[in-house]
This record gives C-alpha cells, sequence and structure tokens, in this order.
C-alpha cells in the first residue's frame, strides 16, 4: 500500500491545500479579490453589507487555515525531530536528554542550550591553545 493511502483523510486533506495556497497565484488571486472588492467599495456606497462581506470571508478563511496551518508545521516538525534523532543515533551522540528535547519545557532547554554553549566555548578554547 502506497504512503498516500495510509495518510489518514484530514493529512491528505491539510497536505494538499497547503499546498496549493503556498502558490504564488493564490497570493495574486487573493489581491486581485481585495482590490474589487476595494474598487465596489464608492460604488456599493461603503454599506455596512459591503464591510460585512470583506470581513466575513477574512475571518472564516483565517480561522481554516489556522488549522490546515498548523497541522503542516506539527507534521514538518515531528518528521524533522525524527530525522535529527537519526542523525544523532548515528554519529554517536547518546545523550538521551538532546536526542529527546522536544518533550522539554522552555526552562529545561534553556538550561540545556546555555550548558552546551559552555561546553562548546570550553571545547573551542581548548582547541586553540594547541
Amino acid at each position: 500500500m502506497s504512503q498516500k493511502k495510509k495518510q489518514d483523510i484530514f493529512t491528505r486533506f491539510a497536505t494538499r491545500v497547503a499546498g496549493i495556497l503556498g502558490h504564488a497565484w493564490v497570493f495574486a488571486l487573493a489581491l486581485v479579490i481585495l482590490i474589487i472588492w476595494a474598487i465596489s467599495g464608492p460604488l456599493l456606497g461603503f454599506s455596512d453589507t459591503w464591510q460585512l462581506v470583506i470581513n466575513t470571508s477574512t475571518t472564516i478563511i483565517t480561522f481554516l487555515m489556522v488549522f490546515i496551518i498548523q497541522n503542516t508545521q506539527n507534521r514538518d516538525n515531528m518528521a524533522m525531530n525524527i530525522k535529527l534523532d537519526a542523525i544523532m543515533k548515528k554519529s554517536g551522540i547518546t545523550e538521551d536528554d538532546l536526542i529527546e528535547a522536544e518533550d522539554k519545557s522552555d526552562k529545561k532547554l534553556e538550561y540545556d542550550k546555555k550548558r552546551i554553549q559552555k561546553d562548546s566555548k570550553k571545547r573551542s578554547q581548548k582547541t586553540s591553545r594547541k
């Protein structure tokens, strides 16, 4: 069975929508729609309905796109973490706390970052002395 068949319906939908909406022509289309809406303002007397159309449309589109974007980012981040974990294991990096860093709190990540930077500076100073 192919990878596409194994994906659930929402994943396939989110991937397809994110791919389509990421094209420049979609941006151009949205821009044209906004220009047409703006031009129609004086013709419609800048009515409440005229304003409501754009406000409602943009709110609905934004609301739905948040879920599409978040789904795509979650999958990308998970794939990146898996790939980085595999590279770390192949490279012989055995610190489990680094391999599972995505599961840590912000405070613990900041501590680890400072510790690694400190260790890196120490190593570079030792190397430059030799």
